[in-house]
């Protein structure tokens, strides 16, 4: 059944039709979903478009909006005697403040790698003389793996670090910053989980058209087509393009068990700053479980980049990652500088890798 979404001939088509429906028109969209970043450039989707329609990436990468001075605080957590602190692998190699969990790691810090948090529950249950904190960061698709396992009841010797954010919030303070952008591709993963009803209420008040569409290459272009399209006809709303796993009230199912364990809170997005409502914390009635808590940690609130580095523009979608003085130079997914050069998700990690596949490197 995918085939038929990669097939050629049909983005030959729709391509077709982007360029006929968008002629007399100038069309900037911001996609927020790394994902969507890897399909357009490891198949070249821009290099199909006019040039009248630009795409860019937005903040979609969980790992690189996480804030340095929170990595920090997780980092130094693992140098206590008896902590445990697991956490997915993007995460580990990404630069904080002053260190990394992987630089933690080669001092002594007790730091290991999981693919999800039922995996961390699960040492915990087997030290039972250690304290094991799990980092619990992504966006709303992995926020409900992380309630469900608390509404489990871990053991005690559990809790987690949360810096789960929110999508729609983050596209709306980049809206309300005067960004100038014509409409959004909304993230499938994302929207599997939220649904479709989240975006109607910013399509209709900043008026920009808005599709959510899926990761393969016919996916991607039927989106733009109908951004192109809603723009040309003077409209705006949200479509489903991803109507094989999206539906208009999401997974109800998930959004309850998120709802039960997190509360919204404000959030502080690396490169972008602090966002209202753009954050979960743990409910009271869940604090044993908070490692803020139940260490009597603080949080700082603050922001930082590397000097020179541009991550915190790509973020915003007003640098791309050539543009920046030390992409491919000193920052490299060998030697990241900035976090969008460390995660699969991040735009300067996926440009890096295949930037090779575009014409213009190619040429020369």
């Amino acid at each position: 059944m995918l085939s038929k979404f990669r097939d050629r001939e049909l983005v030959r088509k729709v391509t077709e039709r982007i360029l006929e429906e968008s002629r007399g028109i100038s069309v900037r969209i911001m996609h927020v979903c790394g994902t969507h970043e890897w399909t357009i450039t490891h198949f070249g989707i821009r290099d199909l478009l006019p040039e009248n329609i630009e795409v860019v990436a937005g903040p979609g990468c969980p790992v690189c909006v996480t804030p340095g001075s929170e990595i920090d605080l997780i980092a130094e957590l693992s140098q206590r005697d008896g902590v445990i602190v697991t956490t997915f692998g993007d995460v580990i190699r990404v630069p904080g403040t002053r260190t990394s969990l992987s630089e933690a790691k080669t001092r002594g810090g007790d730091v290991r790698l999981v693919y999800g948090i039922e995996e961390a529950v699960r040492i915990a249950r087997q030290e039972k003389g250690k304290e094991v904190v799990h980092f619990s960061i992504g966006f709303e698709t992995t926020a409900p793996m992380a309630a469900v396992e608390i509404l489990k009841g871990p053991p005690e010797n559990f809790s987690i670090f949360s810096t789960h954010k929110l999508i729609p919030p983050a596209m709306e303070f980049l809206l309300k910053s005067g960004l100038s952008l014509d409409g959004f591709i909304c993230p499938g993963h994302v929207s599997t989980i939220i649904g479709v009803r989240p975006y109607r209420r910013l399509a209709e008040k900043y008026r920009k058209p808005m599709v959510v569409a899926g990761f393969e290459p016919l996916d991607v272009m039927l989106g733009i087509l109908s951004v192109v399209r809603q723009i040309r006809d003077d409209k705006w709303g949200v479509e489903n393009e991803y109507t094989r796993a999206v539906r208009e009230e999401g997974n109800v199912i998930a959004l309850k068990s998120i709802s039960e364990v997190f509360e919204v809170a404000d959030a502080w997005w690396r490169g972008i700053g602090r966002i209202e409502s753009s954050g979960l914390r743990l409910r009271g009635r869940f604090k044993d479980f908070d490692v803020v808590s139940k260490f009597g940690l603080e949080v700082p609130s603050e922001d930082y980049m590397p000097e020179g580095c541009g991550c915190g523009e790509v973020l915003k979608g007003v640098m791309k990652p050539e543009d920046c003085p030390l992409f491919g130079k000193e920052c490299t997914p060998n030697r990241p500088i900035g976090p969008c050069m460390v995660s699969l998700e991040g735009t300067c990690s996926i440009v890096y890798k295949y930037r090779r596949f575009r014409p213009k490197d190619a040429e020369k």
